[in-house]
């Protein structure tokens, strides 16, 4: 059977990489001054924040940020500013208040790869897909020279031995550098394809899913959708290399040491706070903290549908919008506007993660992040998805 996992080629900049390297786009949606501050550090610089759509933006004026970001992608490669790496992977070392998390960055193939309910395949969406959310990043795509991906996914290595084994080989340091913005220390290590090949061997499990997206869920399912455009004009022959088959992630086992669950916030903004409260407590015991409820629910999957029903169905009576906040400080923050309510979750247990997704289960959307808001992936490794 082909394999779900491939090792590509990787692009990285020539150097650099403290302005190169910016947070996930769907980072800090509510919070512009923490973009303002990032286009302040990179200044006239190389950098991945000008080929990306911040979603804190989206809506103002899209066609016209999306052919730039094109523009930028071409112009990075006319000037060689980023160079291809001999085909291998990236083994990431990111140190963060969580301690040092490791990855391998690879890519994967979007055949392998299903997110609708009941749909079983080696790799499988952990949250519920919005497709609302898809349009603008696949127009991101569309066009495209260059894949900027911020997905991670799990693996399952209850003793860490695959990453330690390779670390073992004291392999190539790529780069090494401080992220801006309180993002923490980022170290990647070149491996060579051979050794890539057999420690993604290791990563697979006996049963499906192998793999599970744990961040950047509408990242990969924008990625297939992409896909599913492209190869409608392809031949059978055509279809097995296109390089848009595939898209970048980080593959992160589920049990190291650094990888904490942390929950994605509600924020309900643009309503009347108080009639609000009054109609999420009348369903949930609540305590209240100003306008920030705190609900007597577990710490689990239900906790989040249980919340998402009675929110969405108070927005479409009454109108207002629902935001997904990182981070209980940034939630109470912004819960002070007076048309503002938060809703405070709770984290996820790790244990019976992947049970929940077999058969094609799914965690509500939104439902956990990896790591505190700092935390998100930074873009760093490209990959080429056209020929052009």
């Amino acid at each position: 059977m082909r394999s779900c996992i491939r090792i590509p080629r990787i692009l990285l900049p020539e150097g650099g990489f403290e302005k190169w390297s910016v947070i996930a786009c769907d980072q800090f949606t509510s919070d512009r001054e923490y973009w303002k501050r990032v286009e302040k550090i990179v200044g006239d610089a190389p950098s991945t924040l000008n080929m990306i759509l911040p979603e804190a933006f989206l809506g103002e004026d899209d066609e016209a940020r999306i052919r730039e970001i094109h523009e930028n992608m071409y112009a990075a490669l006319e000037k060689e500013q980023i160079t291809k790496l001999n085909r291998g992977c990236v083994l990431c070392e990111r140190t963060t208040n969580s301690g040092v998390r490791r990855g391998l960055v690879a890519a994967i193939d979007l055949e392998a790869y299903t997110s609708g309910k009941g749909e079983v395949s080696p790799i499988r969406s952990s949250e519920a897909v919005v497709p609302s959310r898809l349009p603008a990043r696949v127009a991101v795509r569309r066009g495209a020279p260059l894949e900027f991906p911020h997905a991670m996914l799990f693996y399952k290595d209850k003793k860490n031995k695959i990453l330690r084994k390779l670390l073992a080989e004291d392999p190539e340091v790529l780069y090494d550098f401080d992220l801006m913005e309180g993002g923490g220390h980022l170290k990647g290590y070149f491996i060579p394809e051979f050794m890539a090949e057999e420690a993604v061997k290791a990563m697979y499990g006996k049963d499906d899913p192998s793999f599970a997206v744990a961040d950047g869920n509408h990242s990969v399912a924008a990625a297939k959708a992409y896909w599913e455009e492209v190869k409608k004009d392809l031949s059978e022959e055509e279809k097995i290399s296109h390089p848009a088959r595939c898209t970048l992630v980080e593959l992160v086992n589920l049990y190291d040491d650094a990888v904490e669950f942390h929950p994605i916030h509600r924020l309900v903004k643009e309503v009347d706070a108080e009639a609000f409260c009054d109609w999420f407590g009348k369903s949930v015991k609540c305590r209240r903290a100003g306008n920030v409820l705190y609900p007597a629910l577990p710490a689990d999957a239900s906790a989040v549908e249980k919340t998402d029903a009675l929110a969405e169905e108070f927005v479409r009576a009454n109108g207002g919008k629902i935001d997904y906040i990182h981070g209980e400080e940034n939630l109470i923050a912004f819960a002070k506007a007076e048309d503002c309510v938060g809703i405070a979750l709770k984290p996820i247990e790790k244990d019976g993660f992947f049970e929940r997704l077999k058969g094609g289960g799914n965690f509500p959307k939104k439902t956990f992040s990896v790591g505190e808001d700092t935390e998100k992936r930074y873009y760093t490794e490209a990959r080429e998805i056209s020929y052009d």
